[in-house]
């Protein structure tokens, strides 16, 4: 490192760069230009699903951009939706084109609009009842570290290099997953060879013969969000089931005296639980090693007869299966909102494989998470050492 990057010059963001708002009318819009919208940046700084626009198909004024540019999303939920444009095209007005002046690296400033310090201080100054949002006024008006131009250029080179790193951890992760849902079509799916072969049963039917087999609940004042305390028996929520795989989120519990009462609820190992509140149709196995623990409203739960029915494939085959998400949508055809409940759940028909290729499903699954958690806890390490570098490299405050 060099010297002390507290001693760096400061300047405000409208010395070095110009916020750009040349706005071009709908009626000008040419088909086929670039449209960037909030929805085609992601949280990473990177473009997703950028298109093309169809004659007529814009009908409000946007802003021009080019590859010199700088988008910035000014509204308070996005504004770390910051990219770097390699073309030319449109944006919403929902985000600031930026052009940089010849004291600053583009790069350097990208990576300085992302850092964490400068998104809080853009959330702190966005205003608006409904949709809050930070004025171009008070971005211009933002302190930007000035360290001298090779400066500038090694720190965005080394971000960039670093950035590219946690990116390709994450590309990682969801390669994995696009493996499992390979492995779930071609061994207990459409794509497995004897798949006309096997018989159709409904959920219902695999489950075990027992009472509550299937439930849901507890209802109402059953269970109050005010009954819940720092430690006892865990409550299950929609954030363990989210990922489509068992996860802990935020910890729930309720007293042993409470549990007592809502024991019909309990979760049990190997028991499939089904988001039907909120984000629904997420599905997740309950671990081996759970602790005592029920589930709020917000999940269904399925206890499997293990001789017929695996639960890694039960699960899958709810949130992937084309045959099971054509009769979820066939359900919710008309409905004003689309969800699921435990009638509709016990209903779903699907072709089970024999139960021996279940289970070898379930192993291959076991071994692709395993490597889903290897990768994972690489990817956080890399998250928080580029985190850190930032914060480094950024530091413009005396003495800090």
């Amino acid at each position: 490192m060099s010297a002390p990057h507290g001693l760096w010059p400061t300047c405000r963001l409208e010395d070095v760069a110009t916020i750009e708002r040349d706005g071009v009318l709908s009626e000008n819009i040419e088909a086929g230009t670039n449209y960037v919208g909030l929805e085609h940046i992601d949280s990473d700084g990177q473009f997703v699903g950028v298109r093309r626009v169809l004659p007529g198909e814009l009908a409000s004024n946007k802003f021009r951009f080019g590859p010199k540019h700088i988008l910035f999303g000014k509204l308070r939920p996005y504004l770390r939706k910051t990219a770097r444009p390699q073309f030319q095209g449109i944006c919403s007005t929902d985000i600031v084109p930026i052009l940089t002046g010849p004291r600053i690296e583009r790069d350097f400033l990208f990576h300085f609009l992302r850092h964490p310090r400068t998104v809080e201080q853009a959330v702190l100054r966005s205003a608006g009842a409904n949709l809050p949002r930070l004025s171009p006024r008070d971005l211009a008006s933002f302190e930007v570290p000035l360290p001298p131009l090779r400066e500038q250029r090694r720190i965005a080179d080394i971000l960039d290099k670093a950035d590219t790193t946690r990116r390709k951890r994450k590309t990682a992760i969801d390669l994995t997953d696009d493996l499992l849902r390979s492995a779930f079509l071609e061994m207990v799916g459409p794509g497995a060879a004897d798949y006309p072969t096997w018989s159709v049963r409904s959920v219902e039917s695999l489950a075990a013969i027992r009472p509550d087999a299937m439930r849901t609940g507890p209802f109402g004042s059953d269970l109050l969000h005010s009954e819940f305390v720092d430690d006892g028996i865990a409550v299950l929520g929609i954030d363990n089931a989210v990922q489509n795989r068992f996860a802990w989120g935020e910890r729930r519990f309720v007293t042993p005296a409470k549990y007592e009462r809502l024991r019909r609820y309990t979760v049990f190992p190997g028991d499939v639980i089904v988001t039907i509140m909120g984000t629904t149709g997420r599905s997740a196995v309950v671990p081996d090693d759970i602790p005592t623990a029920i589930t709020t409203k917000h999940l269904a739960t399925i206890t499997l007869d293990r001789s017929q029915a695996e639960p890694e494939f039960v699960s899958q085959a709810l949130f992937r299966h084309p045959d099971v998400l054509r009769q979820i949508a066939v359900a919710n055809r008309g409905a004003i909102m689309s969800g699921l409940n435990l009638g509709l759940i016990k209903g779903l028909r699907l072709p089970v494989p024999p139960i021996t290729r279940q289970r070898e499903f379930s192993h291959v699954t076991a071994r692709i998470r395993a490597l889903t958690g290897r990768l994972e806890t690489a990817r956080d390490t890399a998250d928080g050492l580029f985190e850190s570098l930032v914060a480094r490299l950024f530091t413009t405050s005396k003495g800090s």
